[in-house]
């Protein structure tokens, strides 16, 4: 049995209600524990809401964004030893580095922290910049199953998946290093882990601050890559701090 701290879901549409359902079949089959539910939308009349009651899930009605800030505490995050996870939605926003530039102007507020364009592509078979400058990029070039778990026999072309978008992140990033400091990847990772459902640990969004504090505390200052991911998709961003004074 999987034991895991809180679970925060992002958005208590149609996404959220059928992780929530999932997740918490795992916990009566035996196949997981967990502190308890938490699914984030600013709707308070959301799918999730219309749920039957639950006594270890709550709705969160507030912005992902204003969840974030105030959930991400370290002092909070994986009490008792048990790890809190994240679950993202498939249509969000690039929730982690928004945070991290947040978080950036509080923690060093005589630094400039801004998201910068992602302008060298990928060269995966999707590779798309956004007009936020994220870059999103795939290795499928076809439309996978929904809810896919990204097994190691990939389900659409039945054959063994011999890529890992998470290294191909680090080699961009590696590239990215030859033309000016660069810091990371900060890889938030999403695996499955029961049920159909893939998560993150909270954990790894402290992770990405220690690499943007390496350059903000660097007069030169420099780019993180940050990139939320899973085997097959992702979306890579690139925050700049520019130089000045630590």
């Amino acid at each position: 049995m999987k034991v895991l701290g809180e679970i925060a879901i992002i958005g208590g549409g149609c996404y959220g209600a059928f992780y929530s359902g999932q997740l918490e079949t795992a916990r009566d089959k035996g196949a997981l524990r967990y502190r308890r539910l938490l699914l984030i939308d600013r709707d308070p009349h959301c799918k999730v809401a219309q749920l039957p009651p639950d006594p270890d899930r709550e709705l969160v009605c507030q912005a992902w964004g204003d969840f974030l800030d105030g959930w991400f505490k370290p002092q909070l995050r994986d009490r008792d030893g048990l790890m809190d996870m994240i679950v993202p939605s498939p249509f969000m926003p690039h929730l982690m580095a928004e945070w991290l530039v947040r978080e950036g102007g509080r923690r060093w507020p005589t630094r400039r922290v801004a998201r910068v364009k992602a302008e060298t592509p990928f060269g995966t078979p999707y590779d798309q910049l956004h007009g936020d400058g994220v870059r999103y990029v795939s290795h499928a070039d076809w439309l996978c199953p929904t809810h896919c778990i990204e097994p190691q026999i990939c389900p659409a072309i039945h054959a063994p998946r011999t890529w890992e978008m998470g290294e191909t992140v680090e080699r961009w990033t590696a590239e990215h290093a030859c033309t000016r400091p660069t810091a990371g990847p900060a890889l938030f990772t999403c695996q499955h882990v029961t049920h159909g459902v893939g998560m993150y640990p909270a954990r790894r969004a402290f992770e990405g601050l220690a690499a943007l504090a390496t350059l903000a505390e660097s007069p030169e200052g420099g780019d993180l890559v940050v990139a939320s991911v899973s085997s097959c998709h992702g979306a890579v961003g690139l925050l700049r701090v520019e130089p000045g004074t630590p």
